[in-house]
């Protein structure tokens, strides 16, 4: 991702996100990107990955009072005071960023002075943000922290509007100016992808005044997806059933996320038929905030000029339209091996008339733990392949408190890397429950952590800005390396059915569901874009529609209900705009790299590592192409559904021959 500072560039650089968000070009969205489950968010993917009832709050309790589980922030700011005077600083230097405006063409120097001054006012807001933010995560009912992170967001809105003479300044200049500026100053380099992305994007770039009034804008713009994180997490209440075995159930989103994997059908169905009635109950209010998203995404897309959304917003990472086509099209195209994988696992879970609540149990009963200590062992493990450079950097990292490892009352749910802050190290927010989902959860924010890590060792600042498109390739493939490892040390046949029924729930829930929420986001988009009204109840009938074709309800395969055709509101990752296409990508890539590591050519290795180096000094599928992989053609995206069948056959082949 090329650097434009805006706080989807916080996205972008701060995986606050667990997955990061693409740029927004010249707009501030400040908001945490979770991700929960198998390798997304366990909001949208995996089995169970945290919960909010007594029982576990009591066990978290217990775990946290050990202060290595638990982050230390002192790294970024000694104490809160300490950041205090640091947020009154930068409010101080706002207007140094605009003495240069009207200047920037004058000469080199000049140039180079307004773009250091820029990136070191944005350096020292990242870390900022990142300790507000942070902090917050650890209780989002605290209006201490609520205010720190508003406050944060104030300071951004201002420093924006102060430096949005800068792409209009840089367009009017034109290429062959800003390139002799470039060549005559050598300490312009680190600035010349910036430089030459803006002249790209110049046709998109509006007026400095025009400009100024968007970046005034960026709070409102982000006032929806605030709405709805508030309403989703903090305010409804939500229902409590009591299930066969007696235990009272607190279907929060984390504690569906639990329960919609528990083995009694019954209580699944009850879970599913009180959890998604909640959602039911509010289906026109989240309707209203979606609906807000997309109106500002679109309003935003035809201010600059662009010829519709999802240009807009892979524009910033200069990823070509085909590559979203192409997956699409690819995914539609072999739908059938979906629809393979849900009769497997109506066959292994022993239903005739499969559902939507049949999805998320585990194929393979176990009872194997993970704690989090065995979980670092096992990783660190998966990771020699990796080499001694980053398998020793790994082992020294994941001993230092950069963790806040399990749940507690208030936490945000799911997992995240927040990677921000240049000067100091990641951040890993986690829930642990001592699952192996946990464990590949552990292993996906690890893999973001060390892409950062190897990118700040070797890139400046600038450069540090990678994109979600690469990033989360690091991440899944640390969580294939992962799985090959579990594999190879399966002690029997049950617990190796076990490792490849978790892959192919990988798969399912980071490539094809990813394709379908794809799916579900540019159509509400194109709705809108039409002059069409978007209502919580359109939502609804328009994602269903989809979750039908996906889940194979015309041809048999499993039958959607009303139940669950209002799942989208649940989704939190359709107010990243354009986000999730990029899980799809990226275990394309993932699979690639880990195939490629797995012949023992030690070459491949070196390539991977050179890619996790590379950060955002170039884009993103430009720095693919230069380790062999061309993400706009259909081969990735094939290899992984062929990976997807080659697991399928395996796993028949196992039980054929225990007569199952």
């Amino acid at each position: 991702m090329l650097f434009d500072y805006s706080l989807s560039g916080l996205w972008a650089r701060a995986v606050e996100t667990g997955g990061k968000m693409t740029i927004r070009n010249f707009e501030f969205k400040a908001v945490g990107l979770l991700r929960t489950g198998a390798l997304v968010l366990a909001l949208i993917v995996g089995p169970a990955q945290a919960q909010y009832d007594e029982k576990v709050k009591q066990a978290a309790t217990t775990k946290t009072v050990d202060e290595k589980y638990i982050w230390d922030l002192t790294s970024f700011y000694a104490t809160k005071a300490d950041w205090e005077a640091e947020l009154k600083r930068l409010r101080s230097e706002i207007g140094s960023l605009k003495q240069y405006q009207g200047r920037l063409g004058r000469n080199s120097k000049t140039l180079l002075k307004a773009l250091d001054a820029r990136s070191a006012f944005y350096k020292e807001l990242l870390r900022a943000w990142s300790y507000a933010s942070n902090q917050r995560s650890t209780n989002l009912g605290d209006p201490e922290g609520q205010a720190m992170v508003g406050r944060i967001q104030a300071l951004y809105q201002e420093a924006s509007a102060a430096q949005s003479f800068m792409a209009p300044e840089i367009v009017e200049l034109g290429k062959r100016r800003i390139e002799k500026l470039i060549k005559r100053e050598k300490g312009l380099a680190v600035h010349a992808l910036f430089l030459r992305n803006t002249l790209r994007q110049g046709e998109h770039v509006l007026s400095p005044e025009t400009e100024e009034v968007l970046s005034l804008m960026g709070t409102a713009l982000s006032a929806s997806q605030s709405a709805r994180e508030v309403l989703a997490n903090a305010e409804i209440e939500w229902p409590r059933i009591t299930l066969s075995d007696g235990t009272e159930a607190h279907l929060t989103n984390a504690g569906y996320v639990l329960h919609r994997a528990d083995a009694d059908r019954e209580d699944r169905i009850a879970v599913f038929d009180a959890f998604w009635g909640r959602y039911k109950d509010f289906e026109s209010t989240f309707g209203v905030t979606l609906n807000g998203e997309v109106q500002a995404n679109v309003a935003t897309a035809k201010a600059r000029k662009y010829e519709n959304t999802l240009q807009y917003f892979l524009s910033g990472d200069n990823i070509p339209e085909k590559v979203y086509r192409t997956l699409v099209k690819v995914t539609n195209d072999r739908i059938g091996v979906l629809h393979r994988y849900f009769k497997l696992r109506a066959r292994m879970l022993g239903v005739k008339d499969i559902g939507y609540h049949d999805i998320y149990p585990d194929l393979v009963e176990t009872d194997l733990s993970f704690p989090i200590d065995k979980t670092r062992d096992y990783v660190l493990a998966s990771s020699k392949i990796l080499g001694p450079e980053f398998a020793d950097k790994f082992a020294k990292a994941s001993l230092e408190r950069w963790m806040h490892v399990y749940p507690q009352k208030g936490k945000r749910s799911g997992a995240y890397m927040s990677g921000a802050a240049y000067d100091v190290h990641p951040l890993i927010l986690l829930n642990h429950q001592d699952t192996y989902n946990s464990a590949s959860t552990y292993a996906h924010e690890w893999g973001h952590a060390m892409h950062q890590v190897l990118t700040n060792e070797n890139q400046p600042f600038e450069h540090a800005d990678f994109s979600i498109f690469t990033t989360e390739i690091a991440a899944i493939a640390q969580e294939v390396l992962l799985q090959e490892y579990m594999l190879e040390q399966a002690a029997n046949q049950e617990e190796r059915l076990f490792y490849l029924g978790y892959a192919l729930e990988q798969m399912r829930g980071t490539f094809y569901r990813q394709v379908m929420f794809s799916e579900f986001e540019l159509a509400i988009h194109e709705e809108v874009e039409q002059g069409k009204a978007l209502t919580g109840s359109r939502m609804t009938e328009i994602y269903g529609e989809i979750l039908k074709r996906y889940h194979g309800h015309d041809q048999g395969v499993m039958k959607i209900t009303e139940r669950e055709m209002v799942e989208w509101a649940y989704i939190p990752h359709f107010y990243y705009n354009f986000y999730v296409y990029q899980y799809a990508t990226s275990i394309a890539g993932a699979s690639y790299f880990v195939n490629q590591m797995k012949s023992g050519d030690k070459k491949a290795r070196d390539i991977y590592i050179n890619f996790l180096k590379a950060g955002g000094s170039d884009y993103p599928v430009d720095i693919l192409k230069d380790a062999g992989l061309d993400m706009t053609s259909p081969a990735p995206y094939n290899a992984v559904i062929d990976r997807m069948d080659a697991v399928m056959d395996e796993i028949e082949a196992i039980l054929k021959a225990k007569g199952k």
